[in-house]
């Protein structure tokens, strides 16, 4: 059968009244699968199966109010579909009402009910739910600190490849929080974390190599992985890639390539990268300044 007769037999239900053909034509519309792509066409299908009470619709409305999408920004109404989604034991929308109280968007903040409802659908296998609650044990945000309890949800997170939650195990590990400092096993969740492409993952294992951390120092590894890290906009591996290319390690002396990376460290808040910029450009040969001059127009870029 061809998408298009499949989308008209859908529309066929959602027009007699389907909620949950509602809900998918609402989702076809907001993707631009099988139809012409329409925010407001999908707030308008979301509606209809929300009013007849679909919790996925509820949840996906509330995201189009979260976002501004087909509407203005309007957090308050996202907390209210939220809400009636929530009440129906939907974890992805206790979930995202849950991060509604925890930043303090469209209700007051409030930690505890943040807390409360992260753990309403983590209980159901909400990896991010789980995450956010390893979060907040860690950092003892709406309940007292408990490392302990942070590994418990951060682990059941990461079983299904949560980075985030494999990363902040590597934290645990790395900073003896609860556990014994295990620098192989922090290095192993990093790892983990790192091949999904979390960028501080990626910074970190740079970091284990750079400093012969729980392992030999190998320079062109630590080049490699802050390399990764760098290019994922990750500041502190920008800066220490242009530390690497300044002074040749794992890679020959590059002064071009380390005022890149200073540069791009600088503009995203490393202050002290604007000295080694300044120094690597003192460092450059007559024949370095010729790539700069072509991007830009003058000797500095970026």
């Amino acid at each position: 059968m061809s998408s298009g007769s499949t989308g008209l037999s859908l529309r066929q239900k959602a027009e007699q009244g389907d909620a949950d053909a509602q809900n998918r034509l609402g989702l076809m519309h907001s993707s631009g699968h099988g139809v012409p792509k329409d925010h407001q066409q999908a707030i308008a299908w979301f509606r209809k199966a929300a009013n007849l009470g679909d919790a996925d619709a509820q949840n996906n409305l509330g995201l189009m109010y979260a976002n501004g999408r087909g509407t203005p920004h309007d957090f308050q109404q996202a907390v209210n579909w939220f809400s009636k989604s929530a009440d129906q034991g939907y974890s992805r929308a206790q979930y995202n009402l849950a991060l509604m109280y925890d930043i303090g968007q469209g209700v007051k903040q409030n930690y505890q009910k943040a807390f409360a409802l992260y753990l309403e659908a983590a209980r159901q296998g909400h990896a991010r739910a789980q995450n956010s609650l390893g979060l907040a044990y860690h950092h003892g945000n709406g309940v007292e600190q408990d490392f302990a309890q942070a590994m418990t949800w951060y682990l059941l997170a990461a079983e299904q490849d949560h980075a985030k939650a494999q990363f902040q195990i590597g934290v645990l590990y790395d900073c003896g929080q609860g556990v014994n400092i295990d620098f192989v096993k922090a290095f192993f969740w990093y790892r983990k974390a790192a091949d999904l492409g979390h960028a501080d993952a990626q910074f970190h294992l740079g970091l284990f190599y750079d400093a012969a951390k729980g392992l030999p120092r190998d320079d062109k590894q630590a080049l490699a992985w802050y390399q990764k890290a760098a290019s994922n906009g990750h500041a502190r591996a920008q800066f220490n890639l242009g530390l690497m290319y300044s002074n040749g390690h794992g890679v020959p002396v590059d002064q071009v390539n380390a005022h890149k990376w200073f540069s791009l460290a600088e503009s995203n808040g490393i202050e002290k990268a604007v000295k080694y910029k300044n120094a690597a450009e003192l460092a450059f040969k007559p024949a370095d300044t010729a790539p700069l001059q072509k991007a830009s127009g003058q000797l500095t870029v970026l």
